[in-house]
């Protein structure tokens, strides 16, 4: 954890589940923190906590799926703090549905925020990094981005999609810029808020949810990730629960 006192970070989907207790893990580390997310008031009650209890935070309204939002997130994280060290792509929706339910302006809307959000979030931070010489993304999967199973087929091809994108960028980047993927399995979060069939969102509350991991343990990931030394690289982290099995 050496490695990041005083680093910039920004976070997207900031305002509960991973996205606040990676803010609350990387604060207690002495990170400067971007908060990014639709919900401002519980992103202002964030950043009212981490001030507090003595960390360095500040938040701005975010709707990943709007690419000059996300430009503007990152302007103002550099003229905040003068530099962004690293870019973590939170966001993310999880609305489950069996295809033949036809939920179409679903499947939309995740692609929007599971897949073009954080293409936004490379194409306005990449620059950043690349002129400052030095930085890393880290970009939230899940474990459903390296299987697929009933009434997932959607979520899962978009975060199958974040698993190529992030190894690509790697590859692309070159010996100065990091990229993480980490793949969650059951975490305690509010993505089963989103599915809309009740019969699936009962199913994921009972069974998926039950043997579900903190909120903070993939914080905890992500914050290794970001405290290694610079010439190491931590290119994938999947967690489950021990009780998860697929």
């Amino acid at each position: 954890m050496n490695d990041i006192q005083d680093k910039v970070v920004a976070i997207t989907g900031a305002s509960s589940g991973i996205g606040e207790a990676t803010a609350l893990r990387l604060a207690g580390h002495g990170a400067r923190l971007v908060l990014g997310a639709r919900r401002t008031d519980r992103l202002e009650a964030l950043v009212a906590k981490i001030r507090e209890q003595g960390g360095q935070a500040v938040f701005r309204p975010l709707d990943v799926t709007r690419r000059d939002d996300v430009e503007a997130f990152v302007r103002f994280a550099v003229e905040t703090y003068g530099r962004l060290d690293v870019m973590i792509n939170n966001a993310g929706l999880m609305p489950l549905s069996r295809l033949d339910a036809l939920k179409v302006d679903e499947w939309d809307r995740m692609i929007d925020v599971n897949i073009k959000g954080v293409l936004y979030g490379i194409a306005a931070a990449l620059p950043v990094m690349q002129a400052q010489g030095r930085g890393q993304f880290v970009n939230v999967s899940s474990v459903a981005g390296r299987l697929v199973f009933p009434t997932a087929a959607v979520y899962c091809a978009t975060k199958f999609a974040v698993h190529a994108l992030s190894d690509g960028l790697r590859q692309e980047v070159g010996e100065n810029i990091r990229v993480t993927t980490i793949a969650p399995g059951a975490t305690a979060s509010e993505l089963a808020e989103t599915i809309s069939d009740p019969e699936v969102k009962q199913e994921v509350i009972d069974v998926f949810r039950k043997n579900e991991i903190p909120a903070d343990a993939i914080a905890r990931a992500i914050a290794f990730a970001i405290g290694e030394s610079h010439e190491v690289d931590v290119n994938e982290i999947v967690m489950r629960p021990t009780a998860q099995a697929y």
